[in-house]
């Protein structure tokens, strides 16, 4: 299956911007579910500079300036990912004590980059009620994996998604009170309660394909920014699960960055002079193409 994924992101200012510098983190990743074929970045006003360059994390930065005043900007990423066969079935998985006696002590260079994802971060921190959230599903002796999927299931049935109530600045420990908000923060509480247990996790942001009801025909950009969670076991690596809907993701999901939080992987970000109160718009369109029209 090839993935024809574009984000485009539309700001509308009040007042002229008379100069902006901007950092984009729109090119997916290259995993072992899926490859990156292509990607373009078009953007308007046409930027007086551009540069690009591989993160902290790998992921991928477009650094670029527009210098021409303007009243909106439209940023617009193009990408065509081919999904690969599904993997074998997952070993099994150590209790989860175990990995986290490991994680300190394995000198692995994956396991040595894993472990920075067991503590704090600017967006996430550590309280003894995660937890206690956590070990009502991280039982003595239970096997990683089999944890994981339970607290998993266990967010999505005590959480509930609501727009309306949190924004990019609502602190986890709000979200996980109030049991509402959207992905973004599901995945910041699903993290705090992983490391609070002291096992490694990491914030993986991406794409999720969304289907029509029947009958109804696609609609052109109402596919997802999405965000889930990345947990570290040192005999399987990274196990990914999604609070939001309760599955572990596969070919409807895209990799796009990962990082500790939000924060490291935020779409697109910047500093701009003037511009007063301004509008976002977002239209993500995830679209399956016919690899053989690709080829053509």
């Amino acid at each position: 299956m090839i993935y024809k994924i574009v984000h485009r992101t539309t700001y509308k200012y009040k007042y002229p911007v008379s100069r902006g510098n901007h950092v984009a983190c729109l090119k997916p990743r290259s995993i072992s579910r899926h490859s990156l074929r292509q990607s373009e970045l078009t953007i308007k006003p046409s930027p007086a500079s551009m540069t690009e360059r591989i993160d902290y994390f790998g992921n991928h930065l477009c650094f670029f300036t527009v210098e021409e005043p303007h009243d909106e900007l439209i940023v617009e990423a193009r990408s065509e990912v081919v999904m690969q066969s599904p993997a074998s079935s997952p070993q099994p998985s150590p209790p989860w004590e175990e990995v986290v006696a490991m994680l300190p002590r394995d000198q692995h260079p994956e396991v040595v980059e894993a472990y920075q994802f067991r503590f704090e971060s600017p967006r996430i921190r550590l309280k003894p009620e995660f937890a206690a959230y956590a070990l009502q599903s991280f039982t003595p002796g239970r096997p990683l994996r089999e944890a994981l999927l339970d607290l998993t299931a266990r967010m999505h049935s005590d959480f509930r998604f609501d727009s309306k109530v949190t924004t990019v600045r609502t602190p986890v420990e709000e979200v996980f009170q109030k049991r509402r908000g959207v992905c973004q923060d599901f995945a910041h509480v699903q993290i705090a309660c992983l490391r609070s247990i002291h096992l490694a996790a990491r914030y993986v942001s991406g794409y999720l394909r969304t289907y029509p009801p029947p009958g109804q025909p696609r609609l052109v950009g109402a596919d997802a920014s999405h965000a889930w969670v990345s947990c570290y076991c040192p005999v399987s690596g990274w196990l990914d699960v999604d609070p939001t809907n309760n599955v572990v993701p596969s070919d409807g999901h895209v990799t796009l960055a990962w990082g500790r939080d939000f924060g490291d992987v935020s779409p697109l970000h910047g500093l701009i002079l003037g511009g007063g109160v301004h509008t976002l718009k977002v239209a993500v369109d995830l679209e399956a193409i016919n690899p053989e029209a690709v080829e053509a």
